[in-house]
């Protein structure tokens, strides 16, 4: 298996502009800060942290559905440059996403034998016979029996509409999926479920996931890698095992330690944030998490820290750099 990295970011950034009432003027929301990492093929890079950090934002633009206002990325070493124009189907076709709700995410108007061959009727040039054999595969792929083939989405329950949605995703053999809180909306039992399907298909398909997840019990099944983010920008980053035993930056301490744990005997200490999540628009200068750390110092407030080498991979933080 090659290691070569399959997706390659740097420094992607997505600011939105935005109106402040009929005459407060204009501002610009910060939503993605100069985040960059790399990802290869049968690997799995999970990205973390609280609500507003930027996770769905990265989404969008791995999937193309935005362009970032700055910095870039690039798929098998090739630079993806859209330009404003939507992508070419040799590109769509590379990357494909799994959104969270397996009910909002299909047209109830469609039969499921509609969705799945749609995406070859637009970018093959298959016959309908081929289409259909190629969608009742993939009806096979991720455990549907072919008599449900011709059934509206209304007639499956949410875990089988997720294994749908995952079957409309391969159905161009892509190379990264993009799983955005794929298993949120289930019962634990079918989260299960599509986890193991999810591994097995990665397997099989050589595929390269970017998992986001708010359930870092989930995050510490599936990942091989994770990219903790803060207010648009990425804090931490490493292999899975030395993030999750032995975390760096205080935000990811923070962050793993209200996570449940199962044994109640083993000893833990919840790390309590003070304060809310600042502003997008505006965010603290310096460290964006300076206002809420306990590690805080003068340096914290004035200068942004930079990644650097950690005992678990890579982290930005002025007191990791001190201590």
């Amino acid at each position: 298996m090659s290691t070569a990295p399959i997706l390659s970011a740097d420094n992607l950034t997505r600011h939105y502009p935005v109106k402040r009432g009929m005459f407060g003027g204009e501002a610009v929301v910060k939503a993605l800060h100069g985040v960059g990492f790399t990802l290869e093929a049968g690997k799995t890079l999970a990205i973390v942290g609280e609500s507003g950090c930027g996770k769905s934002t990265l989404a969008r633009l791995i999937t193309m559905i935005e362009e970032p206002t700055a910095g870039g990325f690039s798929i098998d070493g090739v630079p993806v440059v859209l330009g404003g124009k939507p992508p070419k189907p040799a590109l769509r076709r590379k990357v494909q996403i799994i959104f969270q709700d397996p009910y909002g995410s299909l047209n109830p108007r469609q039969k499921i034998s509609t969705l799945l061959e749609e995406p070859l009727k637009l970018n093959t040039s298959m016959s309908a016979a081929e289409r259909r054999q190629a969608g009742l595969a993939m009806m096979d792929k991720v455990g549907l029996r072919p008599e449900l083939y011709d059934r509206y989405p209304h007639m499956f329950s949410g875990g089988q509409r997720q294994r749908i949605a995952i079957a409309r995703a391969l159905m161009l053999r892509p190379e990264i999926l993009v799983l955005d809180e794929p298993v949120s909306a289930l019962d634990l039992s079918i989260q299960a479920q599509i986890l193991n399907l999810l591994a097995d298909l990665r397997r099989e398909f050589n595929l390269a996931y970017i998992f986001i997840s708010h359930d870092l019990s989930v995050v510490k099944y599936i990942a091989d890698e994770v990219m903790v983010m803060y207010l648009g920008r990425a804090v931490e980053f490493g292999p899975r095992e030395a993030v999750f035993s032995d975390p760096q930056h205080p935000y990811t301490k923070a962050l793993f330690s209200a996570t449940p744990v199962a044994d109640p005997h083993q000893p833990r200490r919840s790390i309590r944030l003070q304060g809310e999540l600042p502003s997008p628009i505006d965010p603290p200068g310096g460290c964006t998490f300076h206002p809420r750390c306990p590690l805080c110092f003068d340096r914290c407030r004035t200068e942004e820290p930079q990644m650097r080498p950690v005992p678990s991979g890579m982290a930005a933080c002025h007191a990791i750099e001190t201590a």
